[in-house]
């Protein structure tokens, strides 16, 4: 039986193995954070802690593989490819973003700027592989025989649901544990339905990461919050109403848009309730 298809113990089982796939995952990654190979990893953080990046390689490998065996039939590679390409890309900008010559090609209008520039930055290469990737998938998901002004509604809708959804969750990821719970929190309200397999591993890999990002020993940087944002996007194109949908896609674009003009962070110390979640669990300052 298919993850995609599994019930409530079927459900639980993917969330353990993704857990398990991440706490193994961030075992290597310790290992290699004590190697020279872990230096280019290595960031301070908003408090002046040091921590590793390699958190996002271990939830991306984890949040991936789960979502890919949960996958309802014909969804497994749309998964793996989301996952993987996310994770990839997003682990490239974590690298070469962190380059002195790309420090100002931050977001939309950084990225934009940089191309007037005749420069392409670490960021535009992520952004032109998770579209790829997202539009892929929505090929790979695509109902056969549907009408075709149906068809291209949808694919532009899963498209944009996965990148858009990819990098909404790496918006998010400016305080430890704030894009982990974020993913936890959309993975276990998704976790239902005949594609809620690909919420259930995810689920599971999230929150095994939480403590070690709230720890400040790892962020999970591009690498990890683009992959497990990308599959959770993928998780959301299933959903079966297209106008439930498309007023996703539209949240999802007006808060990446607002982002360039409003700190979430500020945002969220100044909102009751959200501000005490945020800082759950969180070392003091």
């Amino acid at each position: 039986m298919t993850g995609g298809r599994a019930g409530t113990p079927g459900r639980l089982l993917l969330a353990l193995g993704g857990a398990a796939a991440a706490r193994a995952a961030l075992m290597a990654a310790t290992a290699l954070d004590a190697r020279p190979a872990g230096a280019p990893w290595r960031r301070t953080n908003y408090a002046g802690r040091p921590v590793t990046l390699l958190g996002g390689p271990a939830l991306a490998v984890a949040a991936t593989a789960s979502a890919a065996l949960g996958a309802p039939a014909g969804s497994a590679a749309a998964a793996a490819l989301v996952g993987t390409v996310s994770g990839v890309v997003g682990g490239y900008d974590d690298l070469a973003g962190a380059r002195p010559e790309q420090a100002r090609d931050k977001g939309l209008a950084g990225h934009l700027a940089a191309l007037r520039a005749g420069r392409v930055s670490a960021g535009a290469v992520k952004v032109a592989g998770i579209g790829a990737a997202a539009a892929a998938a929505a090929v790979l998901t695509s109902r056969r025989g549907a009408p075709a002004g149906a068809a291209l509604a949808d694919g532009v809708l899963a498209t944009g649901l996965v990148a858009g959804t990819a990098n909404l969750l790496n918006l998010l990821d400016l305080r430890p544990g704030r894009a982990a719970k974020a993913a936890a929190a959309l993975a276990a309200l998704t976790a239902w339905g005949p594609a809620g397999g690909l919420s259930a591993g995810p689920l599971g890999a999230a929150l095994a990461v939480l403590p070690a990002d709230l720890g400040e020993r790892v962020m999970l940087g591009d690498s990890g919050a683009n992959a497990v944002g990308a599959v959770l996007g993928l998780r959301l194109a299933a959903l079966p109403s297209r106008r439930v949908r498309a007023a996703l896609l539209g949240g999802v674009v007006a808060l990446t848009l607002a982002s360039e003009k409003v700190s979430f962070t500020r945002v969220i110390e100044a909102t009751p309730g959200l501000r005490e979640l945020d800082r759950l669990g969180r070392l003091p300052t």
